[in-house]
Parts: structure tokens; C-alpha cells; sequence
């Protein structure tokens, strides 16, 4: 269980904060909507506010206090720690070109026509793709799951998205190599395998594998006993089921828990989306990010970085709706800037949600979802297991009701 501070201390309602886990019940866990929910509002690293509703899975079991999740894309912001970590050490700068620690990408390019039956067309090459281009996901890469062209299509041939069990990081980068760009590098945003590449680039930076890079130089420093590539084989019965959406119907259980394959080896430790961990393991990865890299005494990154980190990198201070070719990420696009692995608020009045300008988040497409807001002191972490992230509204609805019983604003 959760220890909870005074929340008047620190500046909320909370006869206003009590209103979010009946809302939580009422609307997404009691219907079947949701299999569970589980969320940690803090303010200054202080937890105001926890949640904790719904099942383990199929079996009925109780959600647990330390049940594990797959966080899926907020892995994400973990690899774009742990490559400005070797920034910050000169090992490698934002502006170098990716053929520094990647060879096999000297001769990528464009997309000029052709896939499926018909081979890919001769295009443009591409000027050099920098690694400032991997972490803000203006690189020209894309997702499988976008599934809007036959770029896409042979993503998902090669099972790029979900390449666990079926590559390791040199495969990765060899078939990745062989492909066209969606555009040159800089020139668009779409939500892509970027941070996959970046986690590969910090394997052969450091020369360790990522998972244990992570342990080392993240997850040990801060405390976080419980997040890793997989799942320990005794600790499967944390493991919460995963389901997926279904129109008009309960969701469908996609993976069980106590028989999932994440207690099996893996051959790639995919950055941009395989961790699993829990909400206390995050809050204070969260907790970190607020205090400008450190908790509790460990240094893990310098204010200065994060700040470079949590600003907007698209070109003239756009936003997404100006630069997105995406049909699937984990923001909305309206008044939303992208930075080193974070998206985050640059026009509060366009997002028509109660924000701070500065607040940075991601999320994962199970629909978990964390934000940390700079100026107000506040982070959430949620979580639950219904893929895709889009399926309801719930982290608008969220953002809605933590905001809604603020009391003390320090703006």
C-alpha cells in the first residue's frame, strides 16, 4: 500500500481527488472496459493520491500493490535517459550522423514508390541522419502498426515492432538498413522503431546489452528493484494479463500473465517498447525527471540535459499537427511539441485540457500513461493492460480530474 501525504498540505482538494477512483470504477473497471487500474499522483515526489482497482487478469485474482505491467512505449523515455547519459560523457553528440556507431545506414533512401509484389523504387538518397533525429522521431523510420503504406507493410513482415523473439540488434539494423525512409531525416515527424535504434546505439556505445545497461546505470541508482527486459521466472504471478479491444465488447484477453513468454529469454532488448515494471518503479523514474535528473542522491542525469531533454526540437517551435504523419503515437497533436523523448505541452489553450506549459509525458499502447508538470510539482503514473492506448479517453479524462483538484498554483 501506498503511504499518502496530506494532500492540503500540498495543495489539493481532497475531497476533489477522492472523486477519481469512483470515476475510475464507474466508468472503465465495473463495465469490463478495463481489467484494472492503477494510479499515483504526487507532488514533489510525495504521493497525494493512489488508485488501485480491477483484477490481475482472467483468474479473478485481486490487483496487486506490486503488480507488474508492460509499459510497452514508456520504455521509450528510459533508453532516451540512458543515451544522453553517454552524451553528457562526450561519447557521442546529438548532431554526429548515426553512421558514427551505424555503418550499415551509409546509403539510405527516400521512398519513391513501389512495395508489396513490386520492389521499392530507387529513391533520393538521404543526407545523413543524425542521432538528434532518432530521439525527436524526425529520423524517417515508421512503425509497422501505423499501417498506412507498404513502407509500413514490410515493417510488419519483419516483425520490427515486436522483434524480441525474432531478431537480435545487429538483424535489427541490417534489415532496417535495406529499407527506404518515409522522408529525408528532419524533414517530418512519425512515430517509428527510432528509440528501438537508439537503444542499439547505446549497446554498442557502452558495449553492454541494453537490459543490463539500464540495471546499472538507471535502475539500481534509483531504486527501481522491479523493472527489467522480461519477467523474473518466480515473479510471473505479478504479471498482470494483457487483453485487447473489442467494439462493443469486453476486451479479449491476449496474454496470460502466468504463461507469458516474458520469462523466456529474449535475443532483443527492444528500446523503444520492452520493459515491464510496476507504478512504484516508475513514479520514481518520474520523481527523477521533476527533480532535473536525481533522486534520493543519485545523479542521473544534469538539469541542463533534462531541460534540453523536456524542450521542443520540431523545427520553428511547431507542433505536431504541423509535422505529424503519424495515424498512431502517444500524443495528441494540438499544442503538442516533441523534445528527446518526451512530448510535451508548448500551447496549453490548444490542447483544451487543463496543462502547464512545459509539461512533458508519454505513454505505452496498453494504455498506460505518466506526466511530469515542471511547473506545478506534479507527476502521475497510471496504469492498465487494454491495447491500443487510443481506445478511450482516459488520460485526457485523467489530466482532467488531477488538475480539477489543484487548490495551490504556482503560476
Amino acid at each position: 500500500m501506498v503511504e499518502l501525504a496530506d494532500a492540503g498540505a500540498l495543495g489539493f482538494d481532497a475531497g476533489r481527488l477522492s472523486r477519481i477512483a469512483p470515476f475510475l470504477a464507474e466508468a472503465y473497471v465495473d463495465n469490463g472496459r478495463l481489467p484494472n487500474a492503477q494510479l499515483l499522483i504526487a507532488r514533489d515526489g510525495q504521493p497525494v493520491h493512489y488508485t488501485r482497482l480491477g483484477k490481475m487478469g482472467d483468474d479473478g485474482r485481486e490487483l496487486r500493490d506490486d503488480a507488474l505491467f508492460r509499459i510497452a512505449s514508456m520504455t521509450k523515455p528510459v533508453t532516451s535517459v540512458a543515451f544522453m547519459q553517454l552524451v553528457e560523457q562526450c561519447k557521442v553528440a546529438l548532431e554526429e550522423p548515426v553512421t558514427k556507431v551505424f555503418p550499415e545506414f551509409a546509403n539510405l533512401h527516400v521512398y519513391a514508390g513501389g512495395g508489396g509484389s513490386i520492389p521499392f523504387a530507387p529513391g533520393a538518397p538521404a543526407h545523413p541522419m543524425r542521432f538528434v533525429d532518432l530521439l525527436t522521431h524526425m529520423s524517417g523510420f515508421t512503425y509497422g502498426l501505423q499501417n498506412r503504406n507498404n513502407i509500413d507493410a514490410v515493417y510488419r513482415e519483419h516483425n520490427f515492432d515486436f522483434a524480441r523473439d525474432n531478431l537480435d540488434s545487429d538483424g535489427f539494423v541490417d534489415k532496417l538498413a535495406q529499407l527506404p525512409l518515409e522522408f529525408a531525416p528532419g524533414q517530418g515527424w512519425n512515430y517509428s522503431v527510432s528509440t528501438d535504434v537508439l537503444g542499439i546505439a547505446v549497446e554498442r556505445i557502452s558495449g553492454m546489452r541494453l537490459g543490463d545497461y539500464f540495471e546499472q546505470h538507471i535502475f539500481a541508482p534509483l531504486g527501481m528493484t522491479d523493472t527489467r527486459f522480461g519477467v523474473r521466472e518466480g515473479d510471473l504471478e505479478r504479471l498482470v494479463d494483457a487483453y485487447a479491444y473489442r467494439p462493443g465488447q469486453s476486451p479479449r484477453m491476449i496474454s496470460a500473465g502466468a504463461t507469458s513468454k516474458l520469462a523466456k529469454p529474449a535475443s532483443f532488448d527492444s528500446g523503444g517498447g520492452g520493459l515491464v515494471g510496476t507504478i512504484a518503479d516508475y513514479h520514481r523514474f518520474a520523481t527523477m525527471l521533476l527533480n532535473g535528473g536525481e533522486l534520493d542522491g543519485a545523479r542521473i542525469l544534469s538539469p541542463k540535459t533534462v531541460r534540453l531533454m523536456r524542450t521542443n526540437h520540431l523545427p520553428n517551435n511547431a507542433d505536431l499537427t504541423e509535422m505529424s504523419s503519424s495515424l498512431f503515437s502517444e500524443a495528441n497533436n494540438a499544442g503538442t511539441g516533441f523534445g528527446l523523448g518526451f512530448a510535451m505541452v508548448i500551447d496549453p489553450a490548444k490542447t483544451l485540457i487543463p496543462s502547464s506549459l512545459g509539461e512533458f509525458y508519454w505513454g505505452g499502447a496498453y494504455s498506460t500513461a505518466f506526466f511530469v508538470d515542471p511547473v506545478e510539482r506534479i507527476t502521475m503514473v497510471f496504469m492498465t493492460q487494454v491495447y491500443p492506448s487510443s481506445t478511450y479517453p482516459i488520460r485526457r479524462q485523467l489530466k482532467t480530474l488531477i488538475y480539477s483538484a489543484l487548490t495551490e498554483t504556482y503560476v
